[in-house]
């Protein structure tokens, strides 16, 4: 048994797996989780409605077919680049889905997911497997600085994800805050939930015509980052398609300029990271 397997089995770690755009597979011991799917491969277009394309760039790293057992799937909102119809036809329909209630009620009554939860903001729902749980409670996100514009984008959330024993405390707090803007209502997480663990960040500064940017740039990635504190920072969601303008580099030098390059994890499509639940160790990435 080499060290990662170690982590995985004793349940002391959660197992990353970056598989591009903000498609993650998430492990905790025996509890498997993804978020975002997205598996449309390069030269693929995505519909992000309205009439608007975009082109992929990137290659998933693993194809929705060699996918795990999943536990569940946590969806931010309902967007071509985070569920795309390679998923909508492929994955288990039995799986549950924990996602927006706009989202919960059309994949249910329109693409038949029937056991897809809809979390209002701060409501929050438990999956247990062989003795170690996940809670994963609905937080804030504004995927639109202009309300008219906010309209026009299927609403989004942000989500925290508790790792640890069944019935126990968390062992860990991963947030991933799905395709949000820096806003104040940002602000509340870190009154209700102490720093998270592990913070996975939607970057690309996702620029629509007209020039809105619906997604943080790398300067306000690094900005929430700075707000939110947390003890680890995964950038995902970057140079994946043709409407994100922001590259990782932008991130990490503003990262590097406020003080918190030691904090990112290093992590890029198709690698993998394991994280550990002690506070002072580190995330090795292979």
């Amino acid at each position: 048994m080499n060290h990662h397997d170690h982590h995985r089995h004793t349940g002391d770690a959660v197992d990353v797996h970056f598989i591009g755009n903000a498609t993650v597979l998430l492990s905790y011991g025996p509890l498997t989780l993804l978020t975002d799917p997205n598996f449309l491969h390069r030269g693929q277009y995505a519909y992000l409605g309205h009439g608007l394309l975009s082109r992929r760039l990137t290659e998933p790293a693993l194809d929705v077919h060699e996918l795990p057992r999943l536990d569940a799937i946590v969806l931010s909102h309902l967007h071509g680049d985070h569920w795309d119809r390679r998923a909508r036809r492929h994955l288990d329909h039995t799986v549950p889905i924990l996602t927006t209630p706009h989202a919960a009620r059309r994949l249910r009554a329109v693409h038949g997911f029937h056991r897809t939860a809809g979390l209002r903001t701060w409501k929050a729902l438990t999956l247990q497997r062989d003795g170690v749980q996940v809670t994963v409670t609905a937080l804030p996100g504004r995927h639109a600085g202009h309300a008219m514009l906010r309209r026009l984008l299927p609403p989004v959330m942000g989500s925290m994800l508790e790792f640890g024993p069944a019935g126990g405390p968390p062992r860990m707090r991963l947030y991933l805050s799905g395709d949000t803007l820096l806003y104040d209502g940002l602000q509340e997480i870190t009154e209700r939930f102490p720093s998270a663990d592990l913070a996975v960040l939607h970057l690309g500064g996702t620029r629509l015509p007209g020039g809105f940017v619906v997604t943080m740039d790398g300067t306000q990635g690094a900005e929430l980052a700075r707000r939110l504190d947390p003890r680890l920072v995964l950038p995902v969601h970057y140079g994946d398609y043709t409407v994100m303008r922001s590259p990782l580099s932008v991130f990490l030098a503003e990262a590097d300029r406020i003080g918190l390059g030691d904090r990112v994890i290093h992590c890029g499509h198709g690698e993998r990271a394991c994280v550990p639940c002690a506070p002072g160790a580190a995330a090795e990435v292979y």
